[in-house]
């Protein structure tokens, strides 16, 4: 191990490090750079003795006058690590084993890169204090039930029909500006049946559907990416390549419908877009700004609309789409006006994540392992660990039916 990459400081590393392992151009996108930084940065802290308990005072010994390198770490400094994360911090088993995963990836890039001579974040008597984990069962995440999915699919049709009906059906007389508002109050309506749809029966994962403001390559779906004829769409998926789900039948009247109203202005508009006000009205005021436009003329502009996304859509002023954030607040909203019966330890409304492990549910149900895997762009081991539940019970059945059977013979 030359001298040089021991005498080098740790926090040295890091900036190359999460380049490696970040996402879109210059490696700067992505959820897990963004999580591994605040790791690294916390690691960095306790290793300087600036973070854990009182008398705490660092990897460094206390006659030497400098940051913590390489050649202050082996395995007893991840063993004392795993003990702070699991006692020091009050945080849950499931956490304290994903925040000591950022730090054990990094000191195996540190190996390969020469930093380090062994893995030792991966040794067992480094791991030791790390609990087993927090006891949660696969079947205890949230899955949309049949009756949940039917109550809210139903009810955001209903809205959705009522709003449609409302605009279509105004005397040409009407104000013009009410014509509007009727025209966003559809939209809305229909965006959200759209989405709600979408999320209940393709599968697929909300990250994959929507905008993620850390990672530039999830812009959210386009119209451009949807092929309603074939049935299909384009999505970039976790495994961070681009490939198409499937829009199966109840999904395709409802986006038809939905795209029959929006007539967005190009194929590159998104199909969720934000109808966060505040939002649309600084994209709106910045391009008429772009476009040469005087701020009393923009004022005009804005207020010849009831809303500045109609405005957009006339302009072909491009909007972000809605957000995974958006859509959980979304789905809160509707989970309540439409009554539905949700009894869960974490969520309160249907998360958009239960409407993935519902329809994987159906399909293990129906259909088997294996179908349920491709439709889900998951491995077969990892949906029967995650679906272990569903077989448990149905083991459990043949074991009641083969006991009844003996009995009866008995």
């Amino acid at each position: 191990m030359p001298d040089r990459a021991l005498s080098t400081p740790l926090d040295d590393s890091f900036e190359r490090y999460l380049q490696d392992k970040g996402k879109g151009r210059g490696g700067d996108g992505g959820n897990y750079r963004r999580n591994a930084a605040r790791e690294l940065e916390r690691f960095a802290e306790w290793t300087a003795g600036d973070r854990g308990d009182d008398d705490w005072t660092g990897i460094v010994p206390d006659d030497v006058n400098r940051e913590p390198t390489f050649d202050d770490l082996d395995e007893r400094v991840f063993r004392e690590y795993a003990r702070h994360l699991d006692g020091d911090r009050g945080l849950k088993q499931n956490t304290v084993q994903t925040y000591y995963r950022y730090i054990s990836a990094w000191c195996g890039w540190c190996v390969n890169e020469g930093y380090l001579e062994a893995h030792y974040a991966q040794r067992a008597s480094a791991m030791a204090p790390l609990p087993e984990d927090d006891g949660r069962k696969p079947g205890d995440q949230q899955a949309w039930t049949s009756e949940q999915r039917h109550a809210l699919t139903r009810y955001v049709d209903e809205q959705a029909r009522d709003a449609v009906e409302a605009y279509t059906t105004l005397p040409e007389e009407t104000d013009p500006l009410d014509k509007q508002r009727a025209r966003y109050a559809a939209l809305k309506a229909a965006r959200d049946r759209a989405l709600v749809f979408v999320l209940a029966y393709t599968a697929v994962r909300v990250g994959e559907l929507l905008r993620d403001p850390n990672d530039p390559r999830r812009r959210g779906v386009r119209w451009e990416d949807l092929s309603l004829e074939d049935g299909s769409m384009d999505v970039y998926r976790k495994k961070q390549q681009w490939d198409a789900a499937s829009l199966p039948d109840p999904v395709i009247s409802p986006l038809r419908s939905y795209r029959r109203l929006m007539e967005p202005p190009t194929e590159r508009w998104p199909v969720f877009p934000t109808f966060d006000q505040r939002t649309l009205a600084g994209l709106v005021q910045d391009e008429f700004a772009e476009r040469g436009e005087r701020p009393d003329a923009i004022a005009e502009r804005r207020e010849e609309y009831a809303r500045d996304l109609l405005l957009a859509l006339d302009e072909d002023i491009r909007l972000p789409s809605i957000t995974t954030d958006g859509a959980r607040s979304i789905l809160q909203r509707l989970s309540e006006a439409a009554e539905i019966d949700i009894d869960h330890p974490k969520h309160d409304y249907l998360a958009p994540h239960g409407g993935r492990r519902g329809m994987g549910e159906v399909l293990v149900r129906a259909f088997g392992y294996t179908v349920a895997a491709r439709y889900l762009d998951n491995s077969e081991e990892m949906v029967r660990e995650r679906y272990s539940h569903i077989e448990a019970g149905e083991l459990g059945d043949v074991a009641t039916e083969a006991l009844e059977e003996i009995d009866s013979l008995t």
